[in-house]
């Protein structure tokens, strides 16, 4: 894997976010040459940026991002950078893309995103949580069930 602790004066982090954008009307408009000038085009944002594209992957009509980044950037200001900047060198740099979607936007309004564990899910996470120190307690603990029911209601 190329992701790497980000090493900063006073933290040390590793935040990988998987980010799937479709595009609008999931329009097939992805083709080998446009492809590498879309990776070309995140090579530019990560010299600009602390995102770090670690992979890009194509799937005709939407496109998977795995990104690394720093805390200070909150997850929406990853995706709005990300497809703000790809949709309009897109554009410049291959118009034909703009014939086939003709309102104006290489991407849908919706995405996809979802944190990734290089060292670790949950369980392995909360099972090194509870080995630290000579005795644990557990003072809290949520019901991951019960707060997507929360959530989606």
């Amino acid at each position: 894997m190329s992701s790497k602790h980000i090493h900063k004066s006073h933290n040390v982090t590793l935040l990988l976010y998987h980010l799937v954008c479709p595009a609008k009307y999931r329009r097939k408009v992805f083709t080998e040459e446009n492809e590498e000038t879309l990776k070309h085009i995140c090579y530019e944002i990560e010299q600009r940026y602390e995102l770090d594209y670690i992979e890009i992957g194509s799937d005709e009509d939407h496109i998977h991002f795995l990104i690394q980044t720093v805390p200070m950037m909150a997850p929406t200001q990853i995706v709005k950078t990300t497809k703000s900047i790809t949709a309009k060198e897109m554009f410049r740099l291959h118009p034909e893309i703009r014939k086939i979607l003709w309102g104006g936007n290489l991407w849908s309004s919706g995405f996809y995103m979802n944190t990734v564990g290089r060292h670790g899910n949950e369980e392995a996470i909360r099972k090194y949580v509870q080995s630290q120190g000579k005795q644990y307690k557990q003072i809290h603990r949520k019901n991951l069930n019960e707060q997507l029911t929360l959530f989606s209601g």
